[in-house]
Protein backbone atom coordinates (compact mmCIF):
# COMPACT_ATOMS: atom_id res chain seq x y z
CA UNK A 1 0.00 0.00 0.00
CA UNK A 2 1.43 3.15 -0.83
CA UNK A 3 1.96 6.57 1.39
CA UNK A 4 0.77 9.74 0.99
CA UNK A 5 2.90 12.01 -0.70
CA UNK A 6 5.42 8.60 -2.01
CA UNK A 7 6.31 8.88 -5.96
CA UNK A 8 6.76 5.66 -7.47
CA UNK A 9 7.28 3.69 -10.82
CA UNK A 10 5.50 0.69 -12.60
CA UNK A 11 5.25 -1.03 -15.72
CA UNK A 12 1.75 -0.70 -16.06
CA UNK A 13 -0.93 0.91 -14.48
CA UNK A 14 -4.91 -0.01 -14.39
CA UNK A 15 -6.68 2.69 -13.61
CA UNK A 16 -10.12 1.19 -12.44
CA UNK A 17 -10.31 -2.32 -10.58
CA UNK A 18 -14.01 -3.07 -12.41
CA UNK A 19 -14.91 -6.22 -14.60
CA UNK A 20 -12.05 -4.79 -17.18
CA UNK A 21 -9.55 -3.44 -15.29
CA UNK A 22 -9.38 -6.89 -13.09
CA UNK A 23 -9.39 -8.45 -16.66
CA UNK A 24 -6.31 -6.47 -18.27
CA UNK A 25 -4.17 -6.38 -15.08
CA UNK A 26 -4.93 -10.04 -14.91
CA UNK A 27 -3.47 -11.19 -18.68
CA UNK A 28 -1.13 -8.30 -18.56
CA UNK A 29 0.46 -10.08 -15.47
CA UNK A 30 -0.47 -13.57 -17.23
CA UNK A 31 1.86 -12.20 -20.46
CA UNK A 32 4.55 -10.84 -18.22
CA UNK A 33 5.00 -14.08 -16.03
CA UNK A 34 5.91 -15.61 -19.30
CA UNK A 35 8.33 -13.25 -20.71
CA UNK A 36 9.72 -11.47 -17.41
CA UNK A 37 8.94 -9.28 -14.59
CA UNK A 38 6.75 -6.52 -14.73
CA UNK A 39 5.50 -4.04 -12.09
CA UNK A 40 2.05 -4.39 -12.40
CA UNK A 41 -0.10 -1.68 -10.54
CA UNK A 42 -4.04 -1.64 -10.11
CA UNK A 43 -5.23 1.67 -8.38
CA UNK A 44 -9.17 2.20 -7.53
CA UNK A 45 -10.60 5.04 -6.32
CA UNK A 46 -13.21 3.05 -3.74
CA UNK A 47 -11.85 1.66 0.08
CA UNK A 48 -13.27 -1.77 -1.68
CA UNK A 49 -13.52 -2.38 -5.02
CA UNK A 50 -15.76 -4.78 -7.45
CA UNK A 51 -18.73 -3.32 -5.89
CA UNK A 52 -20.40 -3.39 -9.57
CA UNK A 53 -19.71 -7.26 -10.14
CA UNK A 54 -21.14 -7.89 -6.57
CA UNK A 55 -24.57 -6.24 -7.52
CA UNK A 56 -24.90 -7.29 -11.56
CA UNK A 57 -27.30 -9.90 -11.62
CA UNK A 58 -29.03 -9.68 -8.94
CA UNK A 59 -26.04 -10.66 -6.62
CA UNK A 60 -25.34 -13.51 -8.95
CA UNK A 61 -23.02 -11.75 -12.09
CA UNK A 62 -24.41 -12.99 -14.64
CA UNK A 63 -20.75 -13.68 -16.74
CA UNK A 64 -21.73 -13.58 -19.77
CA UNK A 65 -24.01 -15.14 -22.63
CA UNK A 66 -24.09 -18.25 -24.96
CA UNK A 67 -23.75 -16.24 -27.84
CA UNK A 68 -22.34 -12.68 -27.94
CA UNK A 69 -22.39 -10.96 -31.54
CA UNK A 70 -21.80 -7.73 -32.49
CA UNK A 71 -25.48 -6.83 -33.30
CA UNK A 72 -25.81 -7.37 -29.41
CA UNK A 73 -24.54 -3.98 -28.86
CA UNK A 74 -24.44 -0.27 -29.87
CA UNK A 75 -21.65 1.51 -31.61
CA UNK A 76 -19.07 1.13 -34.42
CA UNK A 77 -20.21 -2.41 -34.87
CA UNK A 78 -17.24 -3.38 -37.31
CA UNK A 79 -14.85 -2.15 -34.57
CA UNK A 80 -17.37 -4.55 -31.77
CA UNK A 81 -16.80 -7.50 -34.05
CA UNK A 82 -13.32 -7.56 -34.51
CA UNK A 83 -12.72 -6.82 -30.93
CA UNK A 84 -14.90 -10.13 -29.41
CA UNK A 85 -13.50 -12.16 -32.52
CA UNK A 86 -10.65 -11.71 -30.61
CA UNK A 87 -11.34 -12.77 -27.10
CA UNK A 88 -14.83 -14.98 -27.42
CA UNK A 89 -17.47 -16.54 -25.04
CA UNK A 90 -15.60 -19.92 -25.25
CA UNK A 91 -11.97 -17.59 -24.43
CA UNK A 92 -13.77 -16.37 -21.41
CA UNK A 93 -15.65 -19.93 -19.95
CA UNK A 94 -12.18 -21.28 -20.41
CA UNK A 95 -10.24 -18.24 -19.02
CA UNK A 96 -13.22 -18.51 -15.89
CA UNK A 97 -12.55 -22.31 -15.81
CA UNK A 98 -8.84 -21.78 -15.31
CA UNK A 99 -9.28 -19.27 -11.90
CA UNK A 100 -11.84 -21.88 -10.38
CA UNK A 101 -15.03 -20.55 -11.87
CA UNK A 102 -17.29 -23.08 -13.54
CA UNK A 103 -20.09 -21.53 -16.01
CA UNK A 104 -23.75 -22.82 -16.31
CA UNK A 105 -26.23 -21.74 -18.96
CA UNK A 106 -29.82 -20.76 -18.18
CA UNK A 107 -32.59 -21.00 -20.10
CA UNK A 108 -32.32 -17.38 -21.36
CA UNK A 109 -29.02 -18.11 -22.57
CA UNK A 110 -27.31 -16.36 -19.64
CA UNK A 111 -23.87 -17.88 -17.85
CA UNK A 112 -23.82 -17.32 -14.18
CA UNK A 113 -21.32 -18.90 -11.80
CA UNK A 114 -22.50 -22.66 -10.92
CA UNK A 115 -22.20 -20.91 -7.10
CA UNK A 116 -25.06 -18.35 -7.91
CA UNK A 117 -22.46 -15.86 -6.10
CA UNK A 118 -21.20 -12.82 -7.89
CA UNK A 119 -18.65 -12.94 -4.75
CA UNK A 120 -17.15 -16.11 -6.49
CA UNK A 121 -16.29 -14.09 -9.65
CA UNK A 122 -14.91 -11.80 -7.65
CA UNK A 123 -13.20 -13.19 -5.47
CA UNK A 124 -11.26 -15.35 -8.54
CA UNK A 125 -10.21 -12.03 -10.28
CA UNK A 126 -8.83 -10.99 -7.09
CA UNK A 127 -7.32 -14.04 -6.10
CA UNK A 128 -5.80 -14.72 -9.79
CA UNK A 129 -4.25 -10.61 -9.02
CA UNK A 130 -2.70 -11.79 -6.51
CA UNK A 131 -0.98 -14.59 -7.28
CA UNK A 132 0.32 -13.07 -10.32
CA UNK A 133 1.95 -10.74 -8.04
CA UNK A 134 -0.44 -7.69 -9.34
CA UNK A 135 -0.32 -4.98 -6.79
CA UNK A 136 -4.20 -4.11 -5.76
CA UNK A 137 -4.19 -0.52 -4.34
CA UNK A 138 -7.59 0.22 -3.39
CA UNK A 139 -8.88 3.96 -2.01
CA UNK A 140 -6.02 5.60 -4.32
CA UNK A 141 -8.64 8.26 -6.50
CA UNK A 142 -6.70 9.38 -9.83
CA UNK A 143 -7.15 12.87 -10.11
CA UNK A 144 -5.16 13.76 -13.13
CA UNK A 145 -2.76 11.86 -15.75
CA UNK A 146 -0.37 13.67 -17.65
CA UNK A 147 2.07 12.81 -20.66
CA UNK A 148 5.75 13.84 -19.88
CA UNK A 149 7.18 13.18 -22.92
CA UNK A 150 9.65 10.44 -20.75
CA UNK A 151 9.48 7.12 -23.08
CA UNK A 152 10.63 5.00 -20.00
CA UNK A 153 7.77 6.29 -17.71
CA UNK A 154 5.93 8.52 -19.86
CA UNK A 155 2.79 8.65 -18.13
CA UNK A 156 2.38 10.22 -14.61
CA UNK A 157 -0.71 9.35 -12.80
CA UNK A 158 -1.55 11.76 -9.94
CA UNK A 159 -3.60 10.21 -7.17
CA UNK A 160 -4.92 10.82 -3.13
CA UNK A 161 -2.32 8.81 -1.67
CA UNK A 162 0.62 10.73 -4.05
CA UNK A 163 2.28 10.42 -7.33
CA UNK A 164 2.72 6.80 -9.57
CA UNK A 165 4.94 7.23 -13.10
CA UNK A 166 4.11 4.43 -15.29
CA UNK A 167 5.13 2.95 -18.67
CA UNK A 168 1.87 2.13 -19.73
CA UNK A 169 -1.74 3.29 -18.94
CA UNK A 170 -5.01 1.39 -18.71
CA UNK A 171 -7.49 3.48 -18.50
CA UNK A 172 -10.86 1.41 -16.47
CA UNK A 173 -12.70 3.74 -15.04
CA UNK A 174 -16.21 2.86 -16.52
CA UNK A 175 -19.05 4.85 -16.89
CA UNK A 176 -21.30 7.20 -15.43
CA UNK A 177 -23.73 4.25 -14.03
CA UNK A 178 -24.47 3.20 -10.24
CA UNK A 179 -22.22 5.87 -9.16
CA UNK A 180 -21.80 4.75 -5.95
CA UNK A 181 -19.94 2.00 -7.10
CA UNK A 182 -17.23 4.40 -8.42
CA UNK A 183 -17.98 4.74 -12.02
CA UNK A 184 -19.41 8.59 -11.40
CA UNK A 185 -17.77 9.73 -14.89
CA UNK A 186 -14.03 11.31 -14.08
CA UNK A 187 -12.82 8.54 -16.76
CA UNK A 188 -14.26 10.45 -19.20
CA UNK A 189 -12.67 13.92 -17.66
CA UNK A 190 -9.04 12.13 -17.88
CA UNK A 191 -9.51 10.91 -21.45
CA UNK A 192 -10.78 14.42 -22.33
CA UNK A 193 -7.18 15.92 -20.72
CA UNK A 194 -5.48 12.99 -23.24
CA UNK A 195 -7.02 14.27 -26.58
CA UNK A 196 -9.66 12.38 -26.65
CA UNK A 197 -13.52 13.23 -27.92
CA UNK A 198 -15.87 11.67 -25.73
CA UNK A 199 -19.47 11.40 -27.01
CA UNK A 200 -22.48 12.58 -25.32
CA UNK A 201 -23.31 10.01 -22.15
CA UNK A 202 -26.68 8.71 -21.39
CA UNK A 203 -28.47 6.16 -18.72
CA UNK A 204 -29.14 2.38 -20.71
CA UNK A 205 -30.04 -0.38 -19.39
CA UNK A 206 -32.51 1.86 -17.40
CA UNK A 207 -35.77 1.68 -15.98
CA UNK A 208 -37.77 4.49 -16.99
CA UNK A 209 -40.66 6.47 -14.79
CA UNK A 210 -44.01 7.11 -16.09
CA UNK A 211 -46.67 9.86 -15.53
CA UNK A 212 -48.28 9.44 -11.81
CA UNK A 213 -51.67 9.95 -14.04
CA UNK A 214 -51.08 5.94 -14.84
CA UNK A 215 -52.71 2.67 -13.88
CA UNK A 216 -48.44 1.57 -13.08
CA UNK A 217 -48.97 1.27 -8.93
CA UNK A 218 -52.11 -1.12 -9.34
CA UNK A 219 -49.89 -3.15 -11.23
CA UNK A 220 -46.84 -3.33 -9.25
CA UNK A 221 -44.63 -6.49 -9.64
CA UNK A 222 -46.64 -7.86 -12.64
CA UNK A 223 -44.74 -8.64 -16.10
CA UNK A 224 -46.00 -10.61 -19.03
CA UNK A 225 -44.90 -10.28 -22.92
CA UNK A 226 -44.81 -6.96 -25.01
CA UNK A 227 -43.48 -5.05 -28.44
CA UNK A 228 -42.22 -2.28 -28.02
CA UNK A 229 -41.69 0.66 -30.39
CA UNK A 230 -39.73 3.72 -30.14
CA UNK A 231 -39.78 6.64 -32.13
CA UNK A 232 -37.30 9.62 -32.50
CA UNK A 233 -38.85 12.54 -34.45
CA UNK A 234 -41.86 10.15 -35.93
CA UNK A 235 -39.46 7.65 -37.22
CA UNK A 236 -39.09 4.12 -35.68
CA UNK A 237 -35.59 3.58 -34.49
CA UNK A 238 -35.94 0.38 -32.09
CA UNK A 239 -38.66 -2.16 -32.04
CA UNK A 240 -38.23 -5.47 -30.32
CA UNK A 241 -40.45 -7.98 -28.11
CA UNK A 242 -39.66 -9.23 -24.57
CA UNK A 243 -41.16 -9.02 -20.85
CA UNK A 244 -42.02 -5.58 -19.48
CA UNK A 245 -42.77 -5.50 -15.26
CA UNK A 246 -45.24 -3.06 -14.21
CA UNK A 247 -43.55 -1.26 -10.87
CA UNK A 248 -44.51 1.51 -8.34
CA UNK A 249 -42.99 4.49 -10.61
CA UNK A 250 -43.36 2.76 -13.78
CA UNK A 251 -42.08 -0.02 -15.64
CA UNK A 252 -38.66 -2.31 -16.34
CA UNK A 253 -37.97 -5.64 -17.47
CA UNK A 254 -35.68 -6.66 -19.80
CA UNK A 255 -37.66 -5.09 -22.91
CA UNK A 256 -37.65 -1.95 -21.46
CA UNK A 257 -34.02 -2.03 -19.87
CA UNK A 258 -32.66 -2.75 -23.67
CA UNK A 259 -35.42 0.44 -25.15
CA UNK A 260 -34.35 2.95 -22.82
CA UNK A 261 -31.00 3.82 -24.41
CA UNK A 262 -32.91 5.46 -27.50
CA UNK A 263 -35.49 7.11 -25.23
CA UNK A 264 -32.75 8.59 -23.27
CA UNK A 265 -30.45 9.40 -25.73
CA UNK A 266 -33.22 11.64 -27.82
CA UNK A 267 -33.99 13.28 -24.37
CA UNK A 268 -30.64 14.32 -24.55
CA UNK A 269 -30.32 15.57 -27.98
CA UNK A 270 -33.85 17.47 -27.52
CA UNK A 271 -35.48 15.60 -29.79
CA UNK A 272 -39.26 14.14 -29.56
CA UNK A 273 -39.19 10.34 -28.82
CA UNK A 274 -42.32 8.11 -27.82
CA UNK A 275 -42.34 4.60 -26.90
CA UNK A 276 -45.51 3.10 -28.01
CA UNK A 277 -46.47 -0.39 -26.35
CA UNK A 278 -48.09 -3.29 -27.93
CA UNK A 279 -49.75 -5.54 -25.50
CA UNK A 280 -50.42 -8.18 -27.85
CA UNK A 281 -47.08 -8.76 -29.41
CA UNK A 282 -47.55 -9.82 -33.10
CA UNK A 283 -50.82 -9.23 -33.66
CA UNK A 284 -52.51 -6.13 -35.10
CA UNK A 285 -55.90 -4.13 -34.38
CA UNK A 286 -57.75 -5.91 -37.43
CA UNK A 287 -56.40 -9.32 -36.38
CA UNK A 288 -57.42 -8.78 -33.02
CA UNK A 289 -60.68 -7.26 -33.81
CA UNK A 290 -61.70 -10.57 -35.92
CA UNK A 291 -60.19 -12.46 -32.54
CA UNK A 292 -62.84 -10.68 -31.04
CA UNK A 293 -65.74 -10.85 -33.37
CA UNK A 294 -65.58 -14.85 -33.06
CA UNK A 295 -65.73 -14.48 -29.53
CA UNK A 296 -68.64 -12.39 -29.29
CA UNK A 297 -70.29 -15.29 -32.04
CA UNK A 298 -69.19 -18.11 -29.81
CA UNK A 299 -69.71 -16.79 -26.49
CA UNK A 300 -71.71 -13.90 -26.68
CA UNK A 301 -72.40 -13.54 -22.78
CA UNK A 302 -68.85 -13.70 -21.61
CA UNK A 303 -67.62 -10.30 -19.85
CA UNK A 304 -64.95 -8.12 -21.78
CA UNK A 305 -62.58 -8.80 -18.56
CA UNK A 306 -62.89 -12.61 -19.11
CA UNK A 307 -62.10 -12.15 -22.90
CA UNK A 308 -59.04 -10.39 -22.71
CA UNK A 309 -57.92 -12.77 -20.14
CA UNK A 310 -57.53 -14.64 -22.69
CA UNK A 311 -54.94 -12.83 -23.78
CA UNK A 312 -53.87 -11.02 -20.94
CA UNK A 313 -52.82 -11.75 -17.44
CA UNK A 314 -56.79 -10.50 -16.11
CA UNK A 315 -55.26 -7.73 -13.12
CA UNK A 316 -53.57 -5.99 -16.58
CA UNK A 317 -57.19 -6.68 -18.58
CA UNK A 318 -58.98 -4.82 -15.78
CA UNK A 319 -56.65 -1.75 -15.47
CA UNK A 320 -56.59 -1.47 -19.51
CA UNK A 321 -60.62 -1.51 -19.76
CA UNK A 322 -61.08 0.95 -17.13
CA UNK A 323 -58.46 3.28 -18.16
CA UNK A 324 -60.03 3.55 -21.51
CA UNK A 325 -63.86 4.46 -19.86
CA UNK A 326 -65.38 0.64 -20.26
CA UNK A 327 -66.58 -1.77 -17.99
CA UNK A 328 -64.81 -4.80 -17.25
CA UNK A 329 -68.20 -6.54 -16.63
CA UNK A 330 -69.92 -5.91 -19.97
CA UNK A 331 -71.00 -8.80 -22.02
CA UNK A 332 -68.84 -8.84 -25.44
CA UNK A 333 -72.14 -8.68 -26.99
CA UNK A 334 -73.37 -5.23 -25.61
CA UNK A 335 -70.08 -3.73 -25.85
CA UNK A 336 -70.70 -0.66 -28.66
CA UNK A 337 -68.11 -1.13 -31.49
CA UNK A 338 -66.45 2.22 -31.02
CA UNK A 339 -65.29 0.82 -27.31
CA UNK A 340 -64.68 -1.86 -29.06
CA UNK A 341 -62.21 -0.17 -31.19
CA UNK A 342 -60.86 2.13 -29.05
CA UNK A 343 -59.69 -0.92 -26.97
CA UNK A 344 -58.07 -2.59 -29.63
CA UNK A 345 -56.25 0.20 -30.99
CA UNK A 346 -54.81 0.98 -27.29
CA UNK A 347 -53.99 -2.19 -26.81
CA UNK A 348 -51.90 -2.52 -29.65
CA UNK A 349 -50.79 0.99 -29.86
CA UNK A 350 -50.79 2.39 -26.64
CA UNK A 351 -48.19 5.48 -25.98
CA UNK A 352 -46.60 4.98 -22.22
CA UNK A 353 -46.60 8.30 -21.03
CA UNK A 354 -42.65 8.64 -19.62
CA UNK A 355 -41.68 11.54 -17.99
CA UNK A 356 -37.84 10.52 -17.20
CA UNK A 357 -35.67 7.51 -16.54
CA UNK A 358 -34.98 6.51 -13.46
CA UNK A 359 -31.12 7.93 -13.03
CA UNK A 360 -27.53 6.71 -12.94
CA UNK A 361 -28.16 5.19 -9.52
CA UNK A 362 -30.51 2.96 -11.67
CA UNK A 363 -28.92 2.54 -15.17
CA UNK A 364 -26.92 -0.88 -15.16
CA UNK A 365 -24.85 0.77 -18.37
CA UNK A 366 -23.58 4.20 -19.59
CA UNK A 367 -24.43 4.39 -23.56
CA UNK A 368 -21.69 7.02 -25.09
CA UNK A 369 -18.46 7.58 -24.26
CA UNK A 370 -14.79 7.56 -25.87
CA UNK A 371 -15.29 6.89 -29.72
CA UNK A 372 -14.02 3.56 -30.62
CA UNK A 373 -12.83 5.01 -33.93
CA UNK A 374 -9.81 6.85 -31.37
CA UNK A 375 -8.74 3.46 -30.54
CA UNK A 376 -6.94 0.73 -32.27
CA UNK A 377 -9.38 -2.32 -31.93
CA UNK A 378 -6.17 -5.12 -31.91
CA UNK A 379 -4.91 -3.56 -28.39
CA UNK A 380 -6.61 -0.97 -27.70
CA UNK A 381 -4.33 1.56 -27.24
CA UNK A 382 -5.33 5.13 -28.00
CA UNK A 383 -4.70 6.40 -31.27
CA UNK A 384 -4.49 9.70 -29.97
CA UNK A 385 -1.79 9.38 -26.54
CA UNK A 386 0.71 6.43 -27.16
CA UNK A 387 0.91 4.26 -24.33
CA UNK A 388 -2.58 4.74 -23.04
CA UNK A 389 -5.32 2.34 -23.02
CA UNK A 390 -9.02 2.42 -22.86
CA UNK A 391 -11.35 -0.71 -21.82
CA UNK A 392 -14.80 -1.18 -20.79
CA UNK A 393 -17.41 1.10 -20.56
CA UNK A 394 -15.47 4.31 -20.93
CA UNK A 395 -16.17 3.35 -24.65
CA UNK A 396 -18.71 4.17 -26.54
CA UNK A 397 -20.49 0.94 -26.60
CA UNK A 398 -23.19 -0.42 -24.85
CA UNK A 399 -24.22 -3.94 -25.14
CA UNK A 400 -28.18 -5.14 -24.49
CA UNK A 401 -29.49 -6.84 -21.42
CA UNK A 402 -27.88 -10.79 -20.61
CA UNK A 403 -23.74 -10.61 -19.97
CA UNK A 404 -23.18 -8.69 -22.99
CA UNK A 405 -21.46 -5.79 -21.58
CA UNK A 406 -19.25 -8.09 -19.20
CA UNK A 407 -18.17 -10.11 -22.18
CA UNK A 408 -16.90 -6.24 -23.82
CA UNK A 409 -15.09 -5.88 -20.27
CA UNK A 410 -13.35 -9.13 -20.42
CA UNK A 411 -12.69 -8.74 -24.06
CA UNK A 412 -11.45 -5.34 -24.50
CA UNK A 413 -9.13 -5.82 -20.86
CA UNK A 414 -7.62 -9.15 -22.20
CA UNK A 415 -6.95 -7.35 -25.38
CA UNK A 416 -5.31 -4.06 -23.53
CA UNK A 417 -3.23 -6.64 -21.14
CA UNK A 418 -1.91 -8.80 -23.62
CA UNK A 419 -1.09 -5.47 -25.44
CA UNK A 420 0.54 -3.55 -22.57
CA UNK A 421 3.52 -6.01 -21.69
CA UNK A 422 4.91 -5.87 -25.39
CA UNK A 423 7.80 -3.19 -25.98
Amino acid sequence: MSNVGESTTCDVAVVGAGAAGLAAAIAAAERAHAAGTLRIVLLDGAKTIGAKILVSGGGRCNVTHHEVTSTDFFGNRHIIKNVLAAFSVENTIKWFASMGVELKREQTGKLFPVTDKARTVLNALVERCCELGVEIQPNHWVRNIEHVGDRDHGLVIQHSQGVLHARKVVLATGGRSIPKSGSDGFGYTLARRLGHQVRATVPALVPLVLDGAMFHKTLSGLSHRVELTTTVNDHKVDSRTGSLLWTHFGISGPVVMDASRFWCLAKEQGKPAAVYCNFLPGRTQEQMRQWFMEHTRDNPRRSLVKTLAQRLPQRFAEAMIHHVGCEANTTIAQLPRKDRDRLLETLVRFRLPIVQDRGWNYAEVTAGGVPLEEINFRTMESKVMPGLYLVGEILDCDGRIGGFNFQWAWATGFLAGEAVTDC
